[in-house]
């Protein structure tokens, strides 16, 4: 059903882009940048630039159902096109778990908050981080799955709505955190005995930030105008998300040195709260990550479920894989079985491992896709 527009689609590249990224992984990758971490956010914006581009042509161009898969498919045929698909779904899926577990941080975080309470470390964590089980992280994904069963319109406005709340949580961020902000935090600019190295170890990682813009393009069969709204909505949202990532991270790095920020589990609540000294804006930006990585999790699912959904009609599945419910148009039975088994992964595998399985696997769809380009 060709229900998505122009805003709907940029809002679900926003959806699929600002999330863990920004909310989780600078407290992990400012470990080897120190202050150049906005450096490195640039690097990897304009790394994904060229493949934006590249996407944005095959979108418009092919307009149907399963991104990289369909353009692998068209471009240099089906063995090539069957390695990229299960390529993809690997690396929607872990990344679906990674963020889902950043998600079970900012939870608890926000719990500790409010209500003076924190869930066990046994049922929050995975093995390895001091847990057992992540039930957080798991449920998240369970939820997102059954909102997604409802409906391709429902689900785009759901996003929309999840992806206005988080911009104007970070634009909270910016005004609050800029009220801390001193430059001699960014002296010295790279960490000592890092250098500029340190600066693209720290940009390698970053990169699983802006994963998602491609997740647009995998809803080419449910837009109105798919020629003119999918290119636009590409580039659109990561150029956004790009110039917005930028800002939060100068801002972050300005209101609280960076040896602070290394490691935080919730490093953005954590400058307010201790660089600015705002507790209430802490909370507010805890529940802005909440609803970020939900909306995250909501357009990752989105768009593995439809490239399982290409690769069922081709045929390099069973085909009645790929059966649409007929009164919701969505296809129910995958998206449950994405939900059952990305729940599972989400409830166990650490956060820190998740990130490179995604960062490896998305450079090898561009890398694909950009063949196919040329």
């Amino acid at each position: 059903r060709r229900a998505v527009g122009a805003v709907d689609l940029t809002a679900l590249g926003l959806g699929a882009i600002i999330g863990t990224g920004i909310f989780v992984i600078i407290g992990e990758a400012i470990t080897t940048s120190g202050p150049s971490i906005v450096l490195a956010f640039l690097l990897a914006g304009v790394t994904c630039a060229f493949s934006a581009l590249a996407f944005a042509e095959l979108a418009s161009s092919i307009p149907v159902s399963g991104s990289a898969y369909t353009y692998s498919y068209a471009t240099l045929g089906e063995l090539a096109a069957w390695i990229i698909g299960w390529d993809l779904i690997l690396e929607y899926g872990v990344a679906i778990a990674g963020v889902s577990v950043g998600w079970g941080q900012y939870f608890n975080e926000l719990l500790d908050s409010l209500f003076s309470l924190s869930l066990p470390e046994s049922i929050t964590n995975p093995p390895g981080e001091g847990g057992t089980v992540n039930i957080p992280a798991a449920f998240l994904v369970l939820v997102v799955a059954g909102v997604l069963m409802i409906g391709v319109r429902e689900t785009a406005r759901t996003n929309t709505v999840m992806v206005f709340i988080k911009l104007v949580v970070l634009l909270l961020f910016l005004v609050l955190g800029v009220t801390a902000f001193t430059a001699d935090n960014f002296d010295p600019f790279f960490v000592e005995g890092e250098g500029l190295g340190g600066t693209v170890t720290a940009a390698s990682l970053i990169f699983f930030a802006y994963i998602g813009f491609d997740a647009v393009s995998t809803s080419g069969e449910e837009v109105n105008r798919p020629a003119r709204d999918l290119p636009r909505a590409i580039i659109g949202s990561l150029a956004i998300a790009t110039a917005l990532y930028i800002a939060v991270a100068l801002v972050a790095t300005g209101a609280l040195p960076f040896e602070e920020l290394n490691g935080a589990e919730a490093p953005l609540a954590t400058v307010l709260s201790d660089g600015a000294g705002i507790g209430w804006g802490a909370d507010i930006i805890s529940f802005g990550a909440l609803v970020a990585i939900t909306s995250v999790v909501l357009t990752l699912l989105y768009g593995q479920s439809r490239i399982l959904f290409a690769m069922s009609r081709d045929g390099l599945l069973p085909r009645f894989v790929a059966q649409v419910n007929p009164r919701t148009r969505t296809p129910v039975l995958i998206i449950g079985i994405l939900g059952l088994v990305f729940a599972a992964l989400a409830a166990v595998v650490p956060l820190s491992e998740i990130v490179e399985l995604v960062n490896i696997g998305t450079l090898f769809a561009f890398f694909v896709v950009n063949i196919g380009v040329i």
